[in-house]
């Protein structure tokens, strides 16, 4: 598996992206090159990782000293991957309310988890990574791990402006998610980097893109307005509806 190529792949792709938000930022969010930064470097990790011995044997150093402290293993992190998007609902029930609405938070998650799959399964079936406990191909990057990550930063975006201790709640919880992958023996280091960049990637490309999709999706609202006067030309009168839809 040739990794420079997938890196040569990612930058790219987030150049085009940097690129076409300064086109356009007056009706799309705005994407700096330092927000790709974090994410830039833990997929990059990750897919170095794939071919490095030096991270394969932290990988394996990793694997044995967490395998020695474990007495059972814990499957939190089968809902723990969820907890931070849905504390966005959570939030906005009890009255905390966040940047979107309803719909437009939803269909932002949505666009998020769809780049999600769209990416990792794919590159599972590429890269072909047994996992640490043997029990199949397709361990790297982690799934639980990206969409983890991408809930965390979809907290962040709904609510850095309310308090930064909600997305930095939300980034704790999908980081004990990656712990867990490795705790359990389902995922190497290289996995969880890769998968939390990728979901941290996957909803901020979900924020750029969704001004887009709205105007291809949804048309914009008119305003109907009904009118009731009366009226009389002469001979008779009577009440007339003027309406504007």
């Amino acid at each position: 598996m040739n990794y420079k190529f997938l890196l040569s792949v990612l930058i790219s792709c987030q150049s085009i992206c940097a690129q076409e938000v300064k086109q356009d930022s007056i009706s799309t969010k705005r994407i700096s090159y330092k927000e790709l930064i974090i994410p830039s470097v833990l997929i990059g990790y990750g897919v170095i990782g794939i071919e490095s011995d030096a991270l394969k044997n932290l990988n394996t150093e990793i694997k044995e000293e967490v395998n020695e402290n474990i007495d059972h293993k814990i499957t939190i992190d089968d809902f723990t991957q969820y907890l931070p998007a849905a504390s966005v609902y959570g939030l906005n029930v009890m009255g905390i309310k966040g940047k979107s609405n309803f719909k437009d938070r939803t269909l932002i998650l949505a666009t998020s988890y769809l780049l999600v799959v769209a990416t990792t399964l794919p590159l599972k079936s590429i890269t072909q990574i047994q996992r640490p406990d043997g029990s199949s191909y397709n361990s790297f990057p982690s799934g639980h791990t990206a969409t983890a990550f991408a809930g965390a930063e979809f907290l962040w975006q709904e609510y850095k402006d309310v308090s930064i201790w909600y997305g930095v709640s939300g980034y704790i919880v999908a980081t004990g998610t990656g712990f867990f992958r490795m705790y359990n023996d389902r995922h190497w280091l290289t996995d969880v980097a890769a998968g939390a960049g990728i979901g941290i990637l996957c909803t901020k490309t979900a924020y750029w893109l969704y001004p887009k999709l709205q105007k291809l999706l949804f048309k914009k609202e008119t305003k109907a307005a009904v009118m009731v006067a009366p009226f009389y030309n002469g001979k008779q009168t009577g009440i007339g509806l003027v309406g504007r839809f």
